[in-house]
C-alpha cells in the first residue's frame, strides 16, 4: 500500500520555523496500531490523517505513543494542503473530529484560519511537581487538558529549562508556561514530558486555552501570540463565544510516499 505523505511547517512563513507536522492521506481508515506505528515513525509531534467523506474530511492526530483528541498546528497544516494540493480551488473545508467539526478558510493574505472549541482554564492549586521543575515559581496555575502556568516575566519565560521528570507524573497532556507579552499580546511556551520532542515549538490546541485565558486578562477578544521555542510561532487569534480562531501561515517543506 502507498500512502501519500505532505510534511508543513505551520505558524511560520518559511521552513525550518514553526510546527512540523505530517500529512498522510488515506483511501479509507487503517487499523490504530498501523496509525501508531507510521506516527513513531515519522517521529514528529504529530502526524495527521486525513480520509474524504464527501465535502468533508475525517481527520485523526497521533503522536509517537498515542492519540490525542485535538491538534491545532497539525490541523493547519492539513487545510494548506487541501487548500494548496488536494483541492486548489477550494476556499473553506470542514473536518470531522474526536472534538467536534473544525473548520478552515483560506485568507486573503495567505493565511488559513482553523476555528478550535473554547477550553478555558480553571485555577488550580500549583502542584508539587512543577516547584521540582522549575527554579522560578509561577504565580498560579490552571488547568484544562493542558496545565497553565503564569510567570512574572516574559524573560522567565524564555529563560525556563524545566526539569521534564517531575512533569511526567502530571495528569496533563502539556505544560504550558505563559505570561503578558511585551510587543504582542501574550507569549508562551509548551512542554510535553512524555514526547519525543521535550518542547513543542507552536502549539495550536495549547491556545484554546490560552485565548480565552489571556481575553478575560486583557478584556479584548482579538490577540496576538509569540509561542517562544527554539523554531518559533506567530498565531494571530481570535473569541468568538465558546470558539477559538487561529490564524497563520504555513511552509511546504517535503512531499513524498509511504509503502506499508
Amino acid at each position: 500500500m502507498k500512502i501519500p505523505i505532505y510534511q508543513v511547517d505551520a505558524f511560520t512563513k518559511n521552513v525550518f520555523g514553526g510546527n512540523p507536522a505530517a500529512i498522510c492521506l488515506l483511501p479509507h481508515w487503517l487499523d490504530d496500531n498501523t496509525l501508531l506505528n507510521i506516527a513513531k515513525e515519522n517521529n514528529l509531534a504529530e502526524t495527521a490523517y486525513l480520509v474524504q467523506k464527501e465535502d468533508i474530511f475525517e481527520i485523526r492526530w497521533f503522536m509517537p505513543y498515542a492519540e490525542i483528541d485535538l491538534c491545532g498546528h497539525a490541523t493547519l497544516a492539513s487545510a494548506y494542503i487541501i487548500f494548496n494540493v488536494i483541492q486548489p480551488l477550494l476556499q473553506e473545508v470542514t473536518f470531522s473530529s474526536k472534538s467536534g467539526l473544525l473548520k478552515a478558510k483560506r485568507g486573503s493574505d495567505k493565511t488559513i484560519t482553523i476555528d478550535l472549541p473554547s477550553r478555558p482554564p480553571k485555577k488550580t492549586p500549583i502542584p508539587r511537581e512543577v516547584s521540582d521543575a522549575f527554579r522560578t515559581k509561577p504565580l498560579e496555575a490552571f488547568a484544562a487538558r493542558d496545565l497553565v502556568l503564569v510567570f512574572p516575566s516574559e524573560q522567565e519565560i524564555i529563560d525556563a529549562a524545566p526539569q521534564l521528570e517531575p512533569l511526567k507524573d502530571l495528569p496533563y497532556l502539556c505544560t504550558i508556561i505563559t505570561t503578558k507579552g511585551t510587543n504582542v499580546d501574550f507569549v508562551s511556551r509548551v512542554f510535553d514530558a512524555n514526547g519525543p520532542n521535550p518542547e513543542d515549538p507552536v502549539t495550536g490546541s495549547a491556545h484554546a486555552s490560552l485565548v480565552p485565558f489571556w481575553a478575560e486578562r486583557l478584556q479584548k477578544t482579538s490577540l496576538e501570540a509569540h509561542q517562544l521555542s527554539e523554531r518559533g510561532g506567530i498565531l494571530y487569534c481570535e473569541l468568538v463565544k465558546d470558539r477559538v480562531y487561529l490564524s497563520g501561515h504555513c511552509a511546504h517543506y517535503l512531499t513524498g510516499t509511504i509503502t506499508i
